[in-house]
């Protein structure tokens, strides 16, 4: 409050030498990003201050520098790939007119001289017709060309250092391995030195070559990423490794019931042309599927975005039109209209991927977990506050919590309330959608430890969508994987990690490194 200081980041000591790739690794709030953006200034001062301690950029006191010598290194001499590119992207300006605008700052170029420049920078980011995309606007490009596009500004002047900042957090395997092949390739040819924020350690292995280790603002560690690697002295960088590779063993009992029966489920939505929209063909986004799920199974559905994943999960919850025979505890599903679902909903429920985009900001956190009993008037006003309060305990939250809002809790805490949410309701199937993609990897271990009690405890069955493949591995007994709606391959977790038959899984799992 008001002089209240926080101290963010605490006599943090790297170098960054010429053409290398340093990675700064550890959780939110570990003061990753802060140490940073500090190298540029980017932070907003005040508030931020640096009271102590210089930062140097090929001599210069770079916290010393007026405003216009900071101008002229950002985007010049260093650049940067923010993590979100969609909120770093002005959504009224044309991808080729913010690419300009760097040249124009930097070099004078207009947007006439500045053009042929630009295309060849979207061709060399792998952006597919230059010609078309520069006059696109970043909402009509996908998450990995929205990231292309930030990489080509970032680099268009040739800078000297690249800052990139958890750069394929939201992005698939495939894609993200795309990405970062390609800033590799851009440092060899460029000869250009990268500092790179993540939190994903097969990302670090991978691509560094020496990693720092932070924590609270401190720095636990740092060294040759390959020394670390093998021989991590500090207990924080031995928990955070130890994440790499932890795997379900357990496995279901021959005689457990089948909970769900899927046979050549299909979901097509119409392409509609013309002044009478006449039906000229059919988007397949669920082609033929078929599965089935025993009680207290965790399935692991993966696969790329547009393979069909989440429209799956949409089907099964009756939230889109589908076809073919779909039964839950033997009960025919396909011909249920919302009235006939209503029972079925208590008994399957869906998490989210993002539990801030869907918890409302307007309620508290007892009126977020206890609405669906309200919704179905299960019980008196007294035995559904207790009911809240009794499932803040099981998902590890502070009772005292339950006057709260959103916004006062950390990404783990708001998933923990999503779950809650869909707890209450004593559900036998748990649908969960991409639920730790925002989260650090320790959180998300955190998580799926939660998930995993709670399954022994309540004998819960889950669907797992995601692209994580770490997360699948930890997570799930057996593995669907999905492309251009259609399965490629299932088994079991350890047949389809270790023995791969389809050349697309194995595509998954090497761009996974895992």
């Amino acid at each position: 409050m008001g002089d209240e200081v926080n101290e963010v980041v605490k006599g943090v000591s790297l170098d960054v030498h010429r053409g290398e790739t340093l990675a700064i690794v550890g959780e939110s709030g570990s003061g990753k990003t802060v140490t940073a953006m500090s190298i540029l200034k980017l932070l907003p001062s005040p508030p931020a201050q640096w009271p102590s301690g210089e930062i140097r950029y090929q001599g210069e006191n770079v916290l010393a520098l007026s405003e216009s010598k900071l101008r002229a290194m950002r985007g010049y001499k260093v650049g940067v790939i923010f993590q979100e590119p969609m909120m770093s992207l002005n959504p009224l300006h044309t991808v080729g007119k913010q690419i300009a605008e760097v040249l124009k700052i930097h070099k004078g170029l207009s947007m006439i001289k500045a053009e042929p420049l630009i295309l060849k920078w979207l061709e060399r980011v792998g952006i597919e017709s230059p010609k078309e995309k520069i006059n696109s606007y970043p909402h009509q490009l996908s998450g990995g060309q929205q990231q292309r596009v930030m990489i080509a500004m970032a680099l268009v002047n040739e800078p000297e250092l690249l800052i990139a900042d958890e750069p394929t957090t939201a992005l698939d395997v495939t894609i993200q391995a795309q990405i970062l092949d390609l800033i590799n390739d851009l440092k060899q040819e460029l000869g250009m030195s990268v500092l790179f924020i993540t939190h994903d350690l097969a990302i670090v292995k991978r691509f560094s070559d020496r990693v720092v280790v932070m924590k609270s603002g401190e720095v636990m560690e740092q060294g040759d990423t390959e020394a670390i690697f093998a021989a991590p002295k500090h207990p924080y960088t031995q928990e955070l490794l130890q994440t790499l590779h932890v795997r379900r063993e357990d496995t279901i009992p021959d005689n457990a019931p089948e909970l769900m029966q899927v046979n050549d489920l299909k979901v097509w939505f119409p392409i509609q042309k013309g002044l009478f929209r006449r039906t000229v063909g059919h988007v397949k986004a669920v082609d033929g599927i078929s599965f089935s799920l025993k009680q207290g199974e965790s399935l692991g559905i993966v696969g790329e975005s547009g393979s069909g994943k989440t429209t799956l999960a949409h089907a099964l919850l009756k939230l889109v039109k589908s076809e073919g025979d779909y039964r839950f505890e033997g009960n025919a599903m396909a011909g249920l209209d919302n009235n006939a679902m209503r029972p079925y909903r208590q008994s399957m429920q869906l998490i989210f991927q993002d539990p801030y985009g869907s918890l409302s900001p307007r309620m508290s956190i007892e009126e977020i977990i206890g609405e669906g009993l309200d919704i179905h008037n299960i019980g008196t006003a007294e035995s559904r506050a207790a009911k809240v309060i009794e499932t803040m305990e099981l998902v590890e939250l502070d009772p005292a919590w339950k006057n709260r809002y959103p916004n006062e809790f950390s990404g783990g805490q708001r998933q923990r309330i999503a779950i809650a949410r869909a707890l209450i309701m004593e559900p036998k199937l748990v649908i969960l959608d991409e639920p730790t993609s925002a989260l650090d990897r320790t959180i998300q271990l955190q998580v799926v430890d939660l998930l995993l009690k709670l399954q022994r405890q309540k004998g819960l069955t889950y669907i797992f969508i995601t692209h994580d493949l770490m997360i699948v591995q930890a997570m799930c007994h057996n593995i669907l994987v999905m492309r251009k709606g259609k399965v490629v391959e299932q088994g079991s977790t350890q047949v389809i990690f270790d023995t791969p038959k389809e050349d697309y899984t194995k595509e998954l799992l090497s761009a996974a490194k895992l």
